[in-house]
């Protein structure tokens, strides 16, 4: 047995060269949801800061598109957000090279969401200056795009919208209460399912997306988040029965063991038995 952590594209070659043989904790494109109970908007704007760039965004756990309900148009989040992701600079690496990624690769993917119909930039979409780290490698301003709901959920841009970019770039859209339905079918039909967050303490609201989402961990609350250190709860993928997890004894021996059970069976036979008709 091999358990991966990495790339989805590695992870499948090794799925075929090791014959199946292999659990997978690999790729994420992990969203976040903002219920309709606007609260605290300082701490979830510093928490989505967080989640998105921190690393430079290089985690399988970041938060990869923000779906955020129309309560919190005016409640400042963005603007806030933004403040946050300026904060960070190359002196201490708050943001720093991305390492798989190219700067010319993630301008190219942003002029690409550009073009559906609603779209913008909300903050970054610039490269680093003054610096000298390699073309070779990624240097972005966090960078978030916002792409309107029902553009996403378009046959001819979902796949882009929903492309990981393993470095400091987001999605951003905004949902109506009549709306929900199209998020959780955007969720459904996402390919990686890793972590998640529903940040909402509306009991009802969480028992509605919670229940019709898959994402193998999610965080659930005010203070849910994408990203946090796996210590001391399960961390991995859901939706694929190559699925490995990380973090608690139930994900060891799901990767390391399996079932095996052994029966006894020594006796004593029944004194009157006798060899029975054929069967």
């Amino acid at each position: 047995m091999t358990l991966f952590t990495g790339s989805s594209r590695v992870a499948e070659k090794l799925a075929a060269d090791l014959q199946g043989r292999i659990k997978l904790e690999d790729a994420g494109f992990d969203w976040k949801i903002l219920g309709p109970d606007v609260q605290e908007v300082d701490y979830i704007s510093w928490v989505c800061d967080q989640d998105a760039y921190a690393c430079s965004g290089q985690k399988c756990s970041a938060q990869s598109m923000l779906f955020m309900h129309k309560n919190w148009s005016s409640s400042g989040l963005l603007e806030k957000m933004k403040k946050l992701s300026e904060r960070r600079k190359l002196e201490d690496l708050t943001i720093g090279p991305v390492l798989t990624v190219t700067t010319a690769t993630m301008i190219e993917h942003m002029n690409n969401l550009l073009k559906i119909p609603g779209s913008k930039v909300l903050f970054g979409g610039e490269p680093l200056g003054n610096h000298s780290i390699p073309e070779i490698y990624g240097a972005i301003k966090p960078t978030a795009v916002f792409v309107p709901l029902v553009e996403i959920l378009k046959s001819d841009n979902f796949e882009l919208v929903t492309k990981e970019i393993f470095g400091p770039f987001q999605v951003v859209t905004e949902y109506s209460e009549d709306q929900l339905e199209l998020v959780l079918e955007a969720c459904e039909r996402m390919n990686a399912h890793l972590t998640a967050a529903v940040v909402s303490n509306d009991k009802l609201f969480l028992q509605e997306v919670l229940g019709r989402s898959v994402n193998g961990t999610t965080y659930a609350g005010i203070r849910a988040r994408t990203t946090g250190a796996p210590q001391n709860h399960w961390f991995g993928p859901a939706g694929d029965p190559r699925g490995a997890g990380i973090g608690t004894p139930e994900a060891i021996k799901l990767v390391w063991s399996c079932h095996r059970e052994i029966i006894y069976d020594i006796g004593p036979l029944p004194k009157k038995w006798a060899l029975p008709a054929a069967t």
